[in-house]
């Protein structure tokens, strides 16, 4: 099968599986996708969910947020993953909004590059999900599933190569939905340690499945 050919496959049944998606953190505004996107570094969207509701409810915006300390912020956060520096990025990166934005959150990839704690895959998140730019942030499901199944080669070895492959490939008003697509598949489907292959619609054009049946 050529690339073509298995891109479009895929993107054939993801529009029939998952005709509506969106992403599973939960937010009232630009900025709140924001902080919830830089808390869910290396945690679940559940357990991010689980401590926003309070934080948001007491520091809505960056105005509020910007007066906080990281003391105090990481009082919210202390049972997400990496708590101290978190509480640090979110205090920090409120202010800059406050001084370079007037509480706003920009929308190129390198304003939102430079604010604390936000890296590429973080702004790429935010722009695909609020300005529905064709932004593909690559998180760890991502990166498998596209190997896994082929969608890029095996020198694609970072979350970088795999980000410029994919975009090379899926048509621009498809990559927002693909980025959701490709990470609940991976989140729900294929799982890194046990792959519900048994579940996948996609096991025909696998490669990875079809390695195991060479590998038998």
């Amino acid at each position: 099968m050529r690339k073509s050919e298995l891109y479009a496959a895929v993107i054939r049944y993801f529009e029939r599986e998952m005709p509506v998606v969106d992403t599973e953190l939960e937010y009232g505004s630009t900025f709140q996708l924001l902080v919830a996107v830089v808390l869910s570094a290396q945690c679940t969207d559940k357990r991010v969910n689980m401590v926003t509701p309070r934080l948001f409810a007491d520091y809505p915006t960056a105005e509020v947020m910007a007066e906080a300390s990281p003391e105090v912020i990481f009082e919210y956060i202390k049972s997400i993953s990496y708590p101290n520096n978190k509480a640090k990025h979110l205090v920090g990166l409120s202010q800059m909004l406050m001084e370079k934005y007037g509480g706003e959150v920009p929308d190129t990839l390198e304003q939102l590059t430079a604010l604390p704690g936000v890296g590429r895959k973080t702004a790429n998140v935010i722009q695909a999900v609020v300005w529905g730019k064709a932004a593909m942030a690559v998180d760890t499901h991502i990166f498998r599933v596209s190997r896994r199944l082929g969608l890029v080669p095996p020198s694609c070895t970072t979350p970088y190569a795999v980000e410029r492959e994919l975009v090379k490939h899926l048509p621009a008003d498809i990559i927002p939905r693909a980025h959701h697509w490709l990470l609940l598949h991976g989140r729900y489907v294929c799982q890194s340690r046990t792959p519900k292959c048994d579940k996948c619609g996609l096991c025909d054009i696998c490669k990875n499945v079809r390695m195991k049946k060479v590998g038998k």
